[in-house]
């Protein structure tokens, strides 16, 4: 060590600067205040257009699963119908194919003989008309067979009506499902968006509401920092801040040492007692 201690800055200096500091703050919090203010403004219409596309998004998901669970609720009720009906009809043995294999087989080689013959012969329109005429009466023959076999047994006709039903409910809730997975997957960077934007604007909101507080005390502090440098630590606005100091220097307890011995007094008494 050297026999020459170094000497920090002086009360007054320390108060000399902590004033030119609030005042250059003083100074700078409006034009702070206003390009905080002009950041809002600029980010508040996009942030409001970006929670309109994501509530949009969210309303279209909405509306597609209300009616995608409404298909499925429908189609799963049929189901039960379904089930029951095929129990009943397999306990009547009445559970049979209603276009065995010869019956199609049968059909398809005629309507196939016709279309051959319509596309690889030169045929005129009359008797393309006789060949279209054979054609509608073998599927008019088919049905009214098929018609035959489900009239025979009336819970079969019950049966396939309800499955029918059941499948094509399924299927349209399925298509209505994906759509929405598609809006979903689309709308997921619109959410991201959004809470980038949200998360900017409430740092430029806590920023700004700092700096409007910092600007209403800002006179106060200015006024208070020019008192102590005017009058000193002596007297006045600087006594403060130097009186415990000078307290202590005296040979008296610093404030941290009274309010301690004043909590312990609290708590001893209450042991007494």
């Amino acid at each position: 060590m050297t026999g020459v201690e170094s000497v920090g800055p002086t009360p007054m200096e320390m108060a000399k600067s902590l004033l030119s500091r609030r005042i250059m703050l003083k100074d700078a919090l409006p034009g702070i205040i206003r390009n905080l203010q002009a950041e809002e403004e600029s980010i508040l219409p996009k942030l409001k257009r970006s929670i309109d596309r994501h509530q949009k998004s969210n309303n279209a998901v909405s509306e597609l699963k209300l009616k995608r669970d409404a298909l499925q609720k429908e189609a799963a009720l049929i189901l039960k119908d379904v089930k029951s009906l095929r129990t009943k009809i397999d306990e009547s043995g009445g559970m049979i194919r209603l276009d065995p294999n010869w019956a199609k087989e049968r059909l398809e080689e005629k309507l196939i003989d016709i279309e051959t013959r319509i596309e690889t012969q030169a045929l005129d329109h009359k008797a393309e008309r006789k060949l279209i005429s054979i054609r509608s009466a073998l599927l008019k023959e088919n049905e009214q067979w098929l018609q035959l076999r489900r009239d025979s047994n009336p819970l079969m006709v019950e049966y396939v009506s309800k499955r029918r039903e059941m499948s094509r409910l399924f299927k349209d809730a399925d298509k209505i499902h994906s759509r929405m997975i598609d809006l979903v997957e689309k709308g997921q960077p619109l959410h991201e968006k959004r809470q980038e934007l949200e998360r900017e604007h409430t740092e430029i909101r806590k920023q700004l509401d700092r700096a409007m507080e910092l600007d209403s005390q800002s006179e106060a502090s200015v006024a208070y920092w020019e008192n102590v440098v005017k009058t000193g630590f002596e007297k006045g606005g600087g006594a403060d801040l130097l009186r415990n100091s000078m307290t202590v220097k005296s040979g008296g307890l610093a404030s941290f040492a009274k309010k301690g011995s004043k909590s312990g007094a609290r708590k001893g008494g209450g042991e007494d007692e």
